[in-house]
This record gives structure tokens, C-alpha cells and sequence, in this order.
């Protein structure tokens, strides 16, 4: 008959029920098989391997090859010994779908059957189970969607945001949180556009490893291609840690401190960029100088660095608009948002419209959650900027900010130079 009844007192959990007999596992387990291949397509997957990534890239500047490199061996670690989950963020053709692929061909080298799916096939795949034709309940489908011993969802964050699709989601992701089932998931979303329920579970350090991948879309040439018309540091290759006028001469002792102090904590932080600085004073008061000089520095040890003055940034962004332009708006926020060092000269002098405001928000949100290297530096108190950025750059966890509290260099020999807004108006 295929089922039976196991031998059990009256009054435990499974007296009465039926459950299938071994040679009935078998066949279940058959036909499960079936359907994961299927849904998993594996067979076009097979060119995905760690064998056929290249880990350097093509055309990376070397802190991008660092960060793929990175990427390729966290990946290639965890296809040895699936545990946990692991996220791997990235912008389209950046190799997180291919690292993501090879970890399921590697399990399926050792005999393990894993589910690799696109979200959005995956939701279908749902759906369909409730066709009248269906060969298959949606119960059921569900189930094995839910219990397989390692999933990997690619494109999380395409798929249509439906009621049903964020409730499936949810339910599939809670249920393989609660019972820590290895799981890969990749996204080109920042996980503050995931919604909260979802990305509550993503955020969790104690399960979840988060890789961000900065390498560009290898399939338009590959190549380290930034923002060249934005980048604005060629404009300030004078100004370096030598050029740096501690202004000895005019100012006490109190002051040529202060600005001794910013000096060192802007070499301090080019040697080895981590977290993000936050530099603060009037005009003309050498903030723009210490944050190029840390670009520039980057630059002189081989990494790349941008710098872009914010008015300039959100102009570049709304060009996208035109129908005379060549790269999308998602295209250009992407070369700035994933930059290896960013510099953002003049926050809040932009004009504040509720467009300019998101899209800031979106930027500095991103490297936030991505622990990107960031260098701000502003006019504005903390109490005038938006307070969805002000609360994170007074995260000390991540940032430090630094006051110049110094009055504004009038020129001169070893001038810091012409503010922000000069060097935009000779660029032009």
C-alpha cells in the first residue's frame, strides 16, 4: 500500500496517522529530486564554476581586485562548508550570480541537490500550484522549497512586490532563519530597499555574512569606469598632506593645533581608509584640502578615489532625465554609490528638494550599511543636515567628525586654496 501506521500508545503525537513506508520514502524523495532539478535548471548553470571565475577582474583598479578577490574566496569558503547564509550584494554583472552558481555546482559535486532559483521563477513556481492543472499541491511545493538543504535565491529585490510575493518571502526566509538551513540570497538592492521584515533577517550578524561586490558590469567592458565628467579631484592635485598650511604664523597656538590635529587624522585614515570622516568648519577653513589630500594619497598608493561636490552630483544624477543621455540614472548612481573612497565636498550646500534629499539618503545609506570608506565634509552643524544623515554620521561606531575650528585662510603663501564653488565655476 506504500503507508503505514507506526506502533505507538494511544495518545502520542503520531498514534492513528498514516506515514509513508520506506520503499515510499524512496519514491517521494524520487520525485522530489525531480522537481528541484527542474526548478533549479542546473544543467544551463554548468559553465558557473570557481574554475571559470576570475577573481581579478577585468581592467580593476587593485582595491577593487582586492574587494573581488575577497568576494571569490568567501564564496568558494563557504561552497567547503555551507553554513549560515550568505549575501552577496552587488550591481548588475559584477559576478555575484556566477559566485552564487558556483557554490550550487560545487555542492552538486559532493551529491548535494541544492535549489537555485531567481526569485521572481520561484514565485511563479508558487503560484502555478494553484492551477487547477497542477500536478503538484502548493503544500507541498512549499514545503520542499522551504526544507531544501541549501537554497540559493539570486535577484531578491526583482520581483514584483506584491502582498502575496513579500508574504511567501517572508515565510520562506523566517522559517530557514529559525532553523539556520544554509542559505545563499543575492541582491544589486542596499538592504535599507528590502523590506524591514525581510532584511531584519538579512542584518543579522550572528547568522548572515554580507559581501558587497564594487566591481562594475564586466559585460560592458569591465574596467574600472567612475564617473570621469563628475570626478572633480584632478581640479585639487595640489592639494596634499605636504601643501597643508598649519598657518604657524597667524594663528595661536590653540588653533595651529587644531589644524595639526585634522592633518594627522587625515594621514592617520589614508593609510588604511576605514569608516568614514566627517570634517566641519566655515568656508576656507582647509576641510576641502584634507579631504582631497586623502583622496589624492589613495591615488599616489594605486587605489582609485572619488571626489564630487554634492550641487555637482545631483546635476550629474538629473541628467540622466535627458533623452540625450547614454547612461541611466541608476547607471551613474551606481558609479558613485559603490566608489572604493568617496569624498562628498559641500554637503548642504545643494538645494534641498525632496528628490535631492532622497537620493542623498540613498547614497549615504548605502555605504553606511556597506561599511564603504567615505569622506564628508560640510559647512552645516549636525542640528541643520537632514537627520537621517546626521544620525549616522554621529555614529561613532562608524565615523568620526572633526571640527576646524580656525577662521577662514584669507591667501597667501601656502593658501589651502579657492573654495568649492570657484573650482566649480573655472570647470565650467
Amino acid at each position: 500500500m506504500g503507508y503505514v501506521r507506526l506502533d505507538v500508545p494511544v495518545g502520542h503525537p503520531h498514534f492513528g496517522k498514516l506515514f509513508p513506508c520506506t520503499c515510499r520514502m524512496e519514491e517521494i524523495e524520487a520525485q522530489r529530486s525531480d522537481t528541484l532539478r527542474g526548478l533549479s535548471n542546473l544543467e544551463a548553470l554548468q559553465r558557473f564554476t570557481f574554475e571559470s571565475f576570475n577573481p581579478d577582474g577585468h581592467g580593476l583598479s587593485p582595491e577593487r581586485q582586492r574587494n573581488l578577490h575577497h568576494a571569490y574566496e568567501t564564496a568558494l569558503a563557504y561552497a567547503g562548508d555551507p553554513d549560515g547564509w550568505l549575501l552577496l550584494i552587488g550591481g548588475y554583472g559584477s559576478g555575484k550570480t556566477h559566485l552564487a552558481a558556483a557554490i550550487a555546482n560545487a555542492a552538486l559535486g559532493r551529491g548535494t541537490l541544492p535549489l537555485f532559483v531567481t526569485v521572481p521563477d520561484l514565485l511563479d513556481h508558487l503560484r502555478s500550484a494553484f492551477s487547477p492543472a497542477a500536478s503538484q499541491p502548493y503544500s507541498d511545493r512549499f514545503e520542499q522549497v522551504r526544507t531544501t538543504r541549501l537554497l540559493i535565491l539570486d535577484d531578491l529585490g526583482t520581483e514584483n512586490a506584491t502582498p502575496f510575493a513579500l508574504e511567501k518571502l517572508f515565510q520562506l526566509l523566517n522559517y530557514r532563519y529559525m532553523a539556520r538551513l544554509p542559505t545563499v540570497i543575492t541582491t544589486n538592492n542596499e538592504l535599507e530597499r528590502i523590506e524591514p521584515r525581510l532584511r531584519s533577517r538579512l542584518a543579522d550578524p550572528s547568522l548572515v555574512e554580507i559581501v558587497t561586490i564594487l566591481a562594475p558590469d564586466f559585460r560592458l567592458g569591465g574596467g574600472d569606469r567612475p564617473a570621469a565628467n563628475l570626478n572633480t579631484l584632478p581640479y585639487y592635485s595640489e592639494m596634499t598632506f605636504d601643501t597643508f598650511d598649519l598657518r604657524r604664523q597667524e594663528l595661536d597656538k590653540p588653533a595651529v593645533q587644531n589644524l595639526a590635529n585634522g592633518l594627522s587624522l587625515a594621514r592617520t585614515y589614508a593609510a588604511d581608509p576605514e569608516g568614514w570622516i566627517v570634517f566641519t568648519g566655515s568656508y576656507g577653513v582647509g576641510k576641502t584640502h584634507l579631504a582631497a589630500a586623502i583622496a589624492n594619497e589613495r591615488e599616489r598608493l594605486g587605489q582609485s578615489a572619488l571626489l564630487v561636490v554634492v550641487p555637482d552630483l545631483l546635476d550629474y544624477l538629473r541628467a540622466a532625465f535627458s533623452p540625450h543621455s547614454n547612461r541611466s540614472l541608476d547607471r551613474r548612481f551606481e558609479d558613485v554609490r559603490r566608489a572604493p573612497l568617496l569624498v562628498l565636498d559641500d554637503l548642504g550646500t545643494e538645494s534641498a528638494t525632496p528628490w535631492a534629499k532622497e537620493k542623498l539618503f540613498q547614497l549615504i545609506n548605502h555605504r553606511y550599511v556597506s561599511r564603504l570608506p567615505t569622506v564628508i565634509t560640510t559647512v552645516a552643524s549636525m542640528e541643520d543636515l537632514d537627520p537621517k544623515l546626521s544620525i549616522r554620521f554621529m555614529d561613532v561606531s562608524r565615523s568620526t567628525i572633526f571640527e576646524l575650528k580656525v577662521p577662514p585662510y584669507l591667501g597667501g603663501a601656502g593658501a589651502v586654496g579657492p573654495s568649492s564653488g570657484e573650482r566649480r565655476r573655472r570647470k565650467r
